[in-house]
């Protein structure tokens, strides 16, 4: 498949959940913020100036906000799949970045953020992916 280059950026799309390792997350819950980059054609929306020959961005974010909502899990790492996964539904999406943001962990000492950050491709699946050294 060619890549294409034309992107569209979806930033800081809060949404309160109930994803987190701690009883506390997912009973009590949190701010979560998710940053998109969205791989389509934008061609023949930029020749056409028509709402129907690009992606409705509307219902992206509002898909994006109620998986936030609604899962309850331990994971970042499978919320933000779930989210790609989810994004990679939409015609023409071909390939989908998700920064999935905790702006507030809870980490005693720690006031920063943490974000996991994944990339999906159509098509792709996790096993055909290259695997990175962990450490």
């Amino acid at each position: 498949m060619e890549k294409v280059a034309d992107c569209i950026h979806i930033q800081t799309i809060r949404a309160y959940g109930y994803t987190g390792a701690l009883p506390e997350e997912q009973t009590l819950g949190q701010w979560f913020e998710v940053d998109l980059t969205l791989w389509l054609d934008l061609s023949e929306a930029g020749r056409s100036d028509r709402l129907q020959d690009t992606l409705n961005y509307c219902d992206i974010i509002e898909i994006v906000q109620n998986i936030v909502q609604t899962s309850r899990l331990t994971l970042l790492e499978r919320l933000a799949t779930l989210i790609a996964e989810a994004v990679l539904a939409f015609h023409p999406v071909e390939q989908v970045r998700v920064q999935m943001i905790k702006p507030a962990a809870p980490i005693p000492g720690f006031d920063g953020r943490l974000v996991i950050d994944i990339t999906r491709r159509q098509g792709e699946e996790a096993n055909d992916r290259p695997s990175g050294n962990r450490s």
